[in-house]
């Protein structure tokens, strides 16, 4: 079997950013939309992006503020939809798109208002929807900020995982001795653009009722009840939904488990 070979391009924002990009494949534009700190070199999408290559151009890109891509400030979220817009038009008319975790909260608010992506494909939105959710203030991107601005990027990069991700205080102790520590303190900036996403506090927007596209939202059989129960809610308020569980799967997806889902559900809308 031929391997397609991967060529990286740059397009740019409307606030001349330059986002750098990596495209795989021939066929529909299928774009891919990271969550917090990934970026386009990550193995889970970069491993999607290989099998779905087979009969898509998959376009997987570094969100601003990560990897190749540029970060103009002040941020704004219509500023990343914007980010999103350059690289459809870089790379075709129209795409599918594919966002995880809060990458999928942003490709919700793009496909509301950029008619040129066709379908979705959201991995657990992480909207808060059920009481267990864990509680975050309605300034937690503020916060965020107000620990990087002080030089205590460390510090907003324990408080995004603790409070927003769940990952236990011990674990993150450990996290910082490790040697992937100095790189979330080097993009700590973009979890404040996570929580400015997912403001205020993760609550499940208005505008996903407005969507007319096609989608698909999936979730982890393992994952926590407020994350299956967010998934739920984003399919039922999409018009246009349908909602999955993948067995055994947790929030951090197997690309084995994951990429069939997208080649089934895109390959179908391909072909509508």
């Amino acid at each position: 079997m031929t391997i397609p070979t991967m060529v990286t391009g740059t397009a740019t924002s409307a606030d001349g950013t330059s986002i750098v990009f990596d495209r795989l494949g021939a066929g529909p534009v299928v774009v891919l939309v990271h969550g917090a700190v990934t970026d386009r070199s990550h193995p889970t999408l970069a491993e999607v992006a290989r099998v779905l290559s087979r009969w898509f151009t998959v376009v997987n890109y570094d969100r601003r503020g990560r990897g190749g891509s540029g970060d103009t400030r002040p941020y704004a979220v219509q500023r990343e939809i914007e980010d999103l817009a350059a690289v459809i038009t870089a790379t075709g008319d129209s795409a599918m798109v594919f966002g995880g975790s809060s990458g999928a909260a942003l490709a919700l608010e793009a496909a509301a208002r950029l008619p040129a992506i066709t379908c979705l494909a959201l991995w657990e939105p992480p909207y808060h929807v059920d009481p267990t959710a864990p509680p975050l203030p309605d300034d937690f991107a503020a916060r965020l900020t107000a620990l990087i601005e002080a030089g205590r990027p460390g510090d907003a990069v324990e408080m995004f995982m603790v409070r927003a991700a769940e990952v236990p205080a011990d674990a993150v102790a450990a996290m910082r001795t490790h040697s992937t520590w100095p790189h979330l303190e080097a993009i700590a900036r973009t979890l404040a653009y996570e929580a400015e996403i997912m403001s205020p506090a993760n609550r499940l927007p208005t505008i996903a009722a407005s969507l007319t596209q096609p989608t698909l939202v999936l979730n982890g059989g393992d994952s926590p009840t407020w994350m299956r129960a967010a998934g739920s809610a984003v399919a039922h308020t999409i018009p246009a939904a349908c909602h999955r569980l993948l067995p055994d799967q947790s929030h951090d997806v197997a690309p084995h488990a994951l990429a069939p889902e997208l080649l089934e559900f895109f390959a179908r809308q391909r072909h509508s």
